[in-house]
């Protein structure tokens, strides 16, 4: 009769099967690392490029970045532009991506609630009686049917009583960032743009500004939402995770905005 020897492991090659095992386990998590493509409001965009810093910096996922006005960033989702996240202007857009069946159920949150804010780049002085009484040919804002600080700053301008027969005459920026450069570049005067866009400036080129009254506009509520096509992309769920960090809400603070 045959005997068969039956090979027993000893205790130290067990435990090096198993640190074999898990440094296996952790390079494969390594190898798994992912990309997550963001579609963001122009106005958050400098936000956005911080936070992708620090969750860089605990992480091996990559963040690719597409910015424009929150309307057409919306129109390019419905139409089948390959986004895992949706940072929009607004919490309308989001809300209907939600109803349509084009997000993630359950994702959809507020990250930001933007600031409104008149400038002058010179340094004048700015106020409602400026916008009311001032001498200023045009002012800068940006699309209110394509972006949630030009739609604010719509209901600022109704509010204090300029109609769009009076001077001065709207110049509508294609989104807020455009806006900006308006402002920025000398081809407007004076403009609505988001605090924290000023904030991105040095002291020196932040001129001055005037904050209305937040209840003279609707909240301009930011929100994000994980879209159906990033369904079980690892990066994009944890950009969102990180999104509502407290390392994150610190610098969105920082950055101008109140956080919810």
């Amino acid at each position: 009769m045959m005997h068969h020897a039956v090979a027993v492991a000893s205790p130290l090659a067990r435990r090096l099967y198993v640190v074999c095992a898990v440094m296996a386990f952790a390079l494969t998590g390594v190898a798994q690392a992912g990309e997550a493509r963001v579609a963001v409001a122009s106005n958050f965009a400098p936000t956005l490029d911080a936070l992708i810093r620090g969750f860089e910096r605990h992480t091996d996922h990559t963040i690719a970045v597409s910015s424009g006005s929150t309307g057409k960033l919306y129109a390019q989702i419905v139409n089948g532009a390959p986004f895992d996240i949706f940072l929009a202007g607004d919490a309308a857009r989001p809300a209907r991506l939600d109803e349509d069946g084009l997000a993630v159920a359950g994702s959809r949150f507020t990250y930001a609630v933007g600031r409104l804010v008149l400038w002058d780049p010179a340094g004048g002085g700015v106020s409602a009686d400026r916008l009311r009484y001032g001498e200023d040919r045009v002012i800068a804002m940006a699309n209110p049917k394509l972006a949630p600080y030009g739609a604010a700053a719509d209901q600022v301008l109704e509010g204090l009583g300029v109609t769009k027969n009076k001077k001065p005459k709207r110049v509508y920026g294609e989104d807020v960032g455009q806006t900006f450069a308006f402002i920025h570049t000398g081809n407007a005067p004076v403009g609505f743009i988001a605090l924290a866009q000023i904030l991105t400036l040095p002291e020196s080129q932040r001129g001055t500004h005037w904050a209305p009254d937040a209840g003279d506009y609707a909240p301009i509520r930011q929100d994000g939402v994980l879209l159906q096509s990033a369904d079980g992309n690892a990066a994009a769920t944890a950009f969102l995770a990180f999104l509502k960090s407290g390392e994150a809400r610190a610098i969105i603070a920082e950055a101008g905005y109140d956080i919810p």
